[in-house]
């Protein structure tokens, strides 16, 4: 059993680094991918010294190899043809940065498209997508500078340069308070109509991002529209009605509802929970959460003012500091919307002697004058067809 930490572009295609952790591996054998179930012949077995290969017939548990020709991305495992097991895949957090790119000519984009194909492969934190709404390519990160460096790759790597957008900052939206919704979707244009009722409440569910409960009883509902309306609630979590960011931390119970015996259909019932969600979430007190950072500035003792005034400027909270023969680290936790640029500032006011360390955190809710702020800049329009 062997698990692939690290992809790298060579010469002669992928080169696959991994780690065996038990059994052996040698030239010639078939190992099966856990993820996608692929079989694979090792063509050949190197073993790396630096930049050199040292062509090698096998390795046993605890060595580090690296093979050529096989497909599949960072994290995978890899076993026999005789065991299917998948080793326990590191936590991976979710991007909490957007950037939006186009490729600057037709060329550019045949490029772009084998970078991000590539790239997504190698990171597990690297993500690509298509915006289908405008059409638009967007890449998703840790940090700017995490973005930074993949669109500095496209152009070196790739000969694709790309044009980007300004960093937009992933927000969530969480309701605060529980709250009951009875809701009526009821359409007639001739012939048969539209029918479906739904009742129940959402609450607060910090659990995990979204669950839905099926409290129905008597058949008020029947069987097989249950879960037309799960699939109506889950389509509205990709964006809520303040800001138009993903839903989390959400909660719904369906306890009542109706339905017709000519009228009701799937399309009906996912309407009425798409109607039931619009009705409620404002009573359910939704809130903004924005992403928190965990930072860590290192520099020389002297400048320990300078380091805590910046992060205190950026919304930023001290955590705690270490002082060690006259270098300190100030820990704080800093709102990522208050990072842009920060690394200019770090070097004016530490005369280019400090650096700080950035990684995620933890999402928490925006404060009042920020929240009104983001609703006024992306919300406009949200709700307008709540009517």
């Amino acid at each position: 059993m062997a698990l692939a930490f690290k992809l790298e572009e060579g010469r002669f295609g992928q080169l696959t680094y991994i780690r065996i952790y038990q059994g052996k591996l040698t030239k010639g054998d078939t190992i099966v991918n856990a993820r996608t179930g692929r079989d694979s012949r090792v063509g050949r077995l190197v073993r790396m010294h630096s930049d050199e290969m040292e062509d090698i017939n096998g390795a046993t548990a605890g060595d580090i190899v690296a093979l050529f020709g096989i497909d599949c991305a960072s994290g995978d495992t890899f076993t026999s043809d005789k065991i299917r097991v998948a080793m326990t895949s590191m936590h991976v957090p979710a991007p909490v940065i957007h950037l939006t790119i186009k490729p600057k000519d037709k060329k550019a984009q045949a490029n772009v498209a084998k970078a991000l194909g590539r790239f997504t492969k190698e990171d597990p934190t690297f993500h690509a997508r298509v915006d289908e709404e405008s059409g638009e390519t967007i890449i998703s990160g840790m940090g700017e500078l995490h973005l930074d460096v993949y669109v500095e790759r496209m152009k070196r790597e790739y000969n694709a340069e790309v044009e980007t957008g300004a960093p937009q900052v992933a927000y969530r939206e969480a309701i605060t308070r529980h709250s009951e919704f009875n809701y009526v979707h009821k359409k007639q244009t001739g012939g048969s109509g539209q029918y479906g009722k739904v009742g129940g409440y959402v609450e607060p569910w910090p659990e995990g991002d979204f669950e839905f409960v099926n409290e129905v009883y008597g058949g008020s509902i029947p069987s097989e529209f249950i879960p037309s309306v799960e699939k109506g609630f889950r389509s509205m979590m990709k964006k809520g009605r303040l800001i138009g960011f993903p839903v989390t931390n959400f909660r719904v119970v369906l306890n009542d509802g109706a339905a017709h015996s000519v009228d009701s259909s799937d399309n009906a019932f996912q309407a009425a929970a798409r109607g039931a969600f619009r009705d409620v979430y404002h009573r359910a007190k939704p809130a903004i959460l924005e992403p928190i950072m965990k930072v860590s500035v290192e520099g020389p003792t002297e400048f320990q003012g300078q380091f805590v005034r910046t992060i205190m400027q950026r919304r930023g909270i001290i955590v705690g500091t270490t002082e060690s023969e006259g270098f300190v680290r100030v820990d704080a936790d800093v709102p990522l919307a208050e990072m842009f640029g920060y690394s200019t500032d770090l070097r004016s006011a530490s005369q280019g002697k400090a650096e700080y360390t950035m990684e995620f955190a933890r999402y928490a809710p925006v404060p009042g004058e920020v929240r009104d702020e983001l609703i006024k800049k992306y919300g406009t329009g949200l709700d307008k067809d709540e009517e």
